[in-house]
C-alpha cells in the first residue's frame, strides 16, 4: 500500500497579484479562516511515513483547496466578486496546479494494482460559532468504506495506548463524507483508495510550538497502523 500525505491549508500565502484584495486584512488572514494553524508543521512531522507527500501554503481564502469546483465555498467573500476570466485563472494557477498532480500519482498508483492510503492533514478552531468543539483528535472517513474504518479502528486503539487521555473521535467535527479532497478522490477511485482526514484542534498548537503528546502520539500510532 502506498500512503500519499497532504496538507491543502497550509499558510495564508497570498499571491503578489492579489495581494490588493487583502489590505488590512491581516487579522482574517492570520485566523483559521485564513488557514489551519500547526497544520503544516503537523504534516512535516508525519511526512517521512508517507511515500508521497504534498502541501499549499495559499490561503484557503484566495480559493478552497478541501472543496470542489461546483462549491459555493470556493471562493470567499474577497474572491468572489473577480470576473469569470480572473476566477479561472486563480483556478488554473492555483487550484487545479495543487490537486491535478496528487490525483494523478494516485490513479498512477491504482491502475499499477496498488492500494493508495491518502492522509489529509487538518486543524480545526476549538470554538466556532460560540460553541465549544468537544475534541482532541478528529478521524474522519466514510464509514460505507470497509477499509477506511478498519483503518481508523486500528489507528484509534494504538493511538489511545500511547495517550488515553485524548478525546479522539470518528467523524467530527465534520462529517468524513463531507464535500472535500477525499471525497472528490473518492468517487474518481472506487476502489483500491482510501481517503482519511486528520483533524487536531488547534488549541495545542496556540503555545507557538507543537504539543510532544499529540504530534509524537500521532506518528507513532500511525507508525504501528502502517506496519
Amino acid at each position: 500500500m502506498k500512503v500519499v500525505l497532504t496538507c491543502e491549508h497550509g499558510g495564508n500565502n497570498i499571491p503578489g497579484d492579489f495581494a490588493g484584495l487583502f489590505n488590512g486584512k491581516e487579522e482574517v488572514l492570520n485566523s483559521h479562516r485564513g488557514y489551519d494553524p500547526g497544520a503544516l508543521e503537523l504534516f512535516m512531522q508525519l511526512k517521512d511515513l508517507a511515500d508521497y507527500s504534498f502541501y499549499s501554503t495559499t490561503s484557503r481564502l484566495l480559493v478552497e483547496l478541501n472543496r470542489s469546483p461546483h462549491n459555493r465555498q470556493l471562493f470567499s467573500e474577497f474572491t468572489k466578486p473577480l470576473s469569470r476570466d480572473v476566477k479561472q485563472r486563480i483556478m488554473q494557477d492555483h487550484y487545479f496546479f495543487y490537486r491535478d498532480k496528487i490525483e494523478q500519482l494516485i490513479q498512477r498508483e491504482i491502475s499499477q494494482g496498488e492500494k493508495v492510503l491518502h492522509i489529509s492533514v487538518h486543524t480545526f478552531t476549538p470554538v466556532l460559532n460560540a460553541k465549544v468543539r468537544n475534541a482532541d483528535v478528529g478521524l474522519l472517513f466514510d464509514p460505507s468504506k470497509a477499509l477506511e474504518k478498519d483503518f481508523v479502528r486500528i489507528w484509534k486503539f494504538n493511538f489511545k495506548k500511547i495517550a488515553p487521555g485524548l478525546n479522539i473521535r470518528f467523524n467530527y467535527p465534520y462529517l468524513g463524507r463531507d464535500d472535500g479532497f477525499t471525497t472528490y478522490l473518492r468517487k474518481k477511485n472506487p476502489t483500491n483508495y482510501l481517503g482519511i482526514e486528520l483533524e487536531v484542534n488547534q488549541a495545542f498548537f496556540r503555545t507557538g510550538s507543537m504539543d510532544d503528546e499529540i504530534c509524537g502520539g500521532l506518528y507513532k500510532s500511525l507508525q504501528q497502523t502502517l506496519k
